[in-house]
């Protein structure tokens, strides 16, 4: 996609989405996106859903309102599933670098969880299909 900026934006591979969500080469091997304690890093269940919808907390929030990842990268987990160019597949047990599976079902690769859902939904290891129509919960991150 080349728009207003003149730079070739695209959806990241699910592998680019979980190599930068796992703080790339400067990964310090967290469950979430930034730490082992995902009340540090994310917007999910217990402090997004059950605050009930009068509270200002309730839903998806302004992105980099929690602590950031290794590369300074927010919300890679919690707040919003985040979109991959991959649709959906399962992982096969050959060695692959950076694989990308662009044909499928129909239904996208989603990964980081989201605002209504448990901590191990969230985990930098989840994966979910997304359906290719519009979810509430569901939002993308650019890749270059």
């Amino acid at each position: 996609m080349k728009y207003l900026t003149g730079l070739n934006f695209r959806l990241p591979t699910e592998a680019e989405w979980e190599f930068a969500a796992r703080g790339g080469n400067l990964s310090k091997g967290y469950k979430y996106a930034g730490s082992n304690d995902i009340d540090e890093v994310a917007w999910y269940v217990n402090n997004s859903y059950l605050v009930g919808t009068g509270s200002p907390d309730y839903g998806t929030h302004t992105v980099g309102t929690k602590k950031p990842n290794e590369l300074g990268l927010y919300d890679m987990s919690g707040n919003v599933w985040e979109i991959c160019a991959d649709r959906e597949y399962d992982y096969t047990s050959d060695p692959q670098t950076d694989p990308a599976y662009p044909e499928g079902s129909g239904n996208y690769q989603g990964r980081s969880g989201c605002w209504n859902m448990a901590a191990k939904l969230c985990r930098v290891s989840n994966r979910n299909f997304y359906p290719s129509y519009n979810v509430s919960s569901a939002g993308f991150r650019l890749a270059l």
